[in-house]
């Protein structure tokens, strides 16, 4: 398999002007998904990145999340636990509401999910100003998790999401510095 930078994996993420509304660039990962080099590439940059980690838990923020965390959580040989918007899950949830770009929402975990102490790391396809991935922090802490890290496919660097970050060890495969 050919070894592509994360540079490279860029030019496989599809640019959609004025979507989800006007003067947004939606950053489209489905055209990355569809090459299998570039997909099974990105995978291998976040398993090199963790292997040595001892994960117990790969935690994913619905739904594009899911893509990358289980994925990865099969490389580890790790546990998933997905993350969802509220009433998708069907047991005893936990709740948190966050900010997002756009509004405001919820997250919810399953109270059976985590076990204390158990060393989480908690995947995204993407960060921007960070509310989701501190509404899944939240989550995870509450459950008595350890995050080992957080780690996203895209980072818009230009909204400094990473600074509400402070204390976490963040990694991002491809970043975006302007729109």
């Amino acid at each position: 398999m050919v070894t592509e930078t994360p540079h490279a994996l860029q030019r496989h993420i599809r640019n959609v002007p004025d979507f989800p509304k006007k003067g947004i660039v939606f950053r489209d990962i489905t055209t990355l998904l569809q090459d299998k080099t570039a997909f099974h590439q990105a995978i291998n940059i976040f398993y090199d990145r963790y292997r040595t980690e001892s994960i117990d838990k790969v935690v994913s923020i619905e739904s594009r999340g899911f893509i990358f965390g289980s994925a990865l959580a099969c490389r580890l040989d790790a546990g998933f636990v997905p993350v969802r918007k509220p009433k998708k899950l069907p047991s005893s949830t936990l709740r948190e509401e966050y900010q997002l770009e756009y509004g405001t929402d919820a997250l919810e975990i399953h109270t059976d999910a985590i076990n204390k102490g158990e060393r989480v790391l908690i995947v995204d396809d993407l960060i921007a100003t960070g509310g989701t991935v501190i509404a899944a922090c939240n989550l995870v802490r509450k459950l008595g998790g350890e995050i080992i890290g957080l780690a996203f496919l895209i980072e818009l660097t230009f909204l400094r999401g990473r600074d509400k970050l402070k204390g976490f060890d963040v990694f991002s495969i491809i970043k975006y510095d302007s729109e």
